[in-house]
């Protein structure tokens, strides 16, 4: 077997176990050791950090968006790390979450402008993507759905921007409410939302992920640089996690992208997280506090979440056979 794929099953994390046991070598995610290994991710040391602040009811006393520590951000990573689905004690966190996002004062919150809709769209975009994969989808997901099919602008995407003209979508608040169609149709089967993804899907493709149209330079040099968590950013990887998630690795425009992921891999096999969005602390601080670390940070230094999520994507597009040395 390939020794990255040894480092990754041998890792602390049980997410990265469980990741590169389903993601990468296919392993039934409804077996037994795949459900061993979510047991695991409930009580591992990341996700009980991340639940640390909750109160006695079950909440988190924060503003659901406070970053990084607010039930919206603390829902977002558990989802990513693949956190089992159906825990009833998630739904305090929940509560908090749709009673901000279907309160009245939210919707004032998106402005019209020029004929387009000028709204955070990554964040409905996270909640249905993470009240999904987690199991707790009720009937309002439906509202928050409906609200992006009536914000998407013609061109496929959606933009919070109120100073842009309205003609192009920002790459940050397309990729997710895009990952989150296509994770809601999974469960509903409903065609609009099919139909809004590949329109979304557009976006990036006809820009082969981070160049600009019209002169194929790169769109910012942050789109091409790796990290995680990625919260609410844009970059490449993340952009191709989410085509994977689609279907549209195959697509022929994203080989650029891929050729580029392929470029960042270090000699050992892995991946780095090259930047970073966060500050690991336990205190208070004004912006950015992650009550955990995402492992290390650097260009030359290997980032297991990062290197799973690369290595699923490489393997998804054909490149990338874990069985070879």
């Amino acid at each position: 077997m390939n020794p990255i794929i040894e480092r990754l099953l041998a890792s602390p994390e049980p997410a990265i176990r469980y990741k590169t046991r389903v993601n990468i070598l296919g392993e039934n995610p409804r077996g037994a050791n795949a459900r061993k290994l979510r047991a695991e991710i409930a009580s591992s040391p990341r996700v009980r950090l991340l639940l640390s602040e909750r109160n006695k009811n079950g909440e988190i006393p924060y503003h659901p968006y406070q970053k990084w520590y607010g039930a919206h951000w603390v829902l977002t990573m558990l989802a990513e790390l693949d956190y089992p689905p159906g825990d009833t004690q998630l739904i305090p966190l929940r509560e908090r979450v749709l009673t901000w996002l279907l309160s009245p004062n939210y919707a004032r919150w998106i402005p019209t402008i020029k004929g387009r809709a000028r709204i955070h769209a990554s964040i409905e975009g996270n909640a249905i993507w993470y009240l999904n994969k987690l199991g707790l989808a009720d009937e309002r997901v439906s509202r928050l759905v409906a609200r992006l099919l009536e914000t998407q602008w013609p061109d496929g995407g959606w933009n919070c921007d109120k100073t842009a003209r309205g003609n192009t979508s920002s790459f940050h608040e397309t990729i997710i409410p895009m990952r989150a169609l296509i994770a809601d149709s999974k469960r509903t089967k409903d065609k609009h939302e099919r139909a809004a993804t590949k329109r979304a899907a557009e976006v990036f493709l006809t820009r082969c992920l981070f160049k600009r149209r019209r002169d194929s330079q790169i769109i910012s040099p942050r789109f091409i640089q790796l990290h995680y968590p990625a919260y609410w950013h844009y970059d490449f990887l993340f952009g191709l996690k989410v085509m994977g998630e689609g279907g549209w690795l195959r697509d022929p425009r994203c080989a650029d992208a891929l050729d580029l992921l392929e470029s960042k891999r270090l000699p050992e096999g892995g991946f780095p997280a090259e930047a970073k969005y966060y500050r690991a602390s336990r205190q208070g601080i004004p912006y950015g506090r992650s009550l955990v670390e995402w492992g290390p940070t650097g260009k030359t230094r290997l980032n297991e979440f990062v290197t799973v999520d690369a290595l699923t994507v490489l393997k998804q597009a054909g490149r990338f056979n874990p069985k070879r040395g």
